[in-house]
């Protein structure tokens, strides 16, 4: 008689599977906030007003949600959080009613790749791999590619990047890293995309463009979105405001 010894990596591609097959038949990802407090923040959050520390919080699935926070609130640190790569807070992030925590790798993964999308301030573009591959990175990570490489082309062309596709990571502009960036994150399945900044190094028109395509495609997949910035804007229907 043999014995089959799964691996880490085993277990941890077979949970992928799993939650995979779960998500295909449940409703839209929920994100809820209970009374979460940034430790590093807790002192300066205590003092002040705001519509999302320390204070149960439910966004609304296939919503458009802006959250203006002043720089040193958090802003960042929010985004962290709610696509799980810190933890120093107290209270809870709860994905579908569960507190991340309570998610294995596995599952984390499964969400990153089929449910959550994310565009992060500093952009976090490869330098070693050209544009173009960056961008791929998120369209071929699952066995079926969400997007088309021709809508990848499309895309391109409508946020004027065309021609810096294959060049290397570290010739870019930041605005071009950032439009590299945007077109990354929607190249890939999602029901919501986090974004942090994501115009803060484009002009007027670039960032015009850039909103279009993004609502599109959210509308398209009825998918929300979760914006952090600065100031008020008008490049979007907003449902929601908060006020971090």
């Amino acid at each position: 008689m043999s014995v089959v010894v799964a691996t880490a990596m085993d277990i941890f591609h077979l949970e992928k599977a799993l939650y995979w097959g779960i998500i295909k038949n449940t409703s839209y990802m929920q994100i809820q906030l209970d009374n979460l407090v940034p430790v590093p923040l807790r002192d300066k959050i205590v003092q002040r007003s705001s519509d999302i520390w320390n204070r149960p919080v439910a966004f609304t699935p296939g919503s458009f949600t802006k959250i203006k926070a002043p720089s040193g609130t958090g802003k960042t640190t929010l985004v962290h959080y709610l696509y799980h790569i810190r933890t120093d807070y107290t209270g809870q992030v709860l994905v579908n009613g569960q507190p991340w925590a309570s998610y294995s790798k596995g599952a984390i993964a499964g969400m990153r790749q089929e449910q959550v999308s994310v565009i992060f301030q500093d952009l976090r573009i490869f330098e070693q791999l050209t544009a173009l591959e960056n961008i791929e990175l998120k369209r071929v990570m699952n066995a079926q590619a969400y997007c088309t490489a021709e809508k990848v082309k499309e895309m391109a062309a409508r946020l004027n990047v065309t021609h810096v596709l294959n060049q290397s990571g570290r010739t870019l502009s930041y605005g071009e890293r950032q439009r590299i960036a945007i077109i990354r994150a929607l190249v890939q399945p999602f029901q919501w995309l986090i974004m942090d900044e994501p115009f803060s190094h484009l002009d007027e028109d670039n960032a015009n463009r850039a909103a279009q395509l993004i609502a599109e495609e959210c509308k398209a997949r009825k998918a929300g979105f979760i914006l952090t910035d600065l100031d008020h804007d008008t490049r979007f229907a907003y449902d929601t405001h908060y006020n971090l």
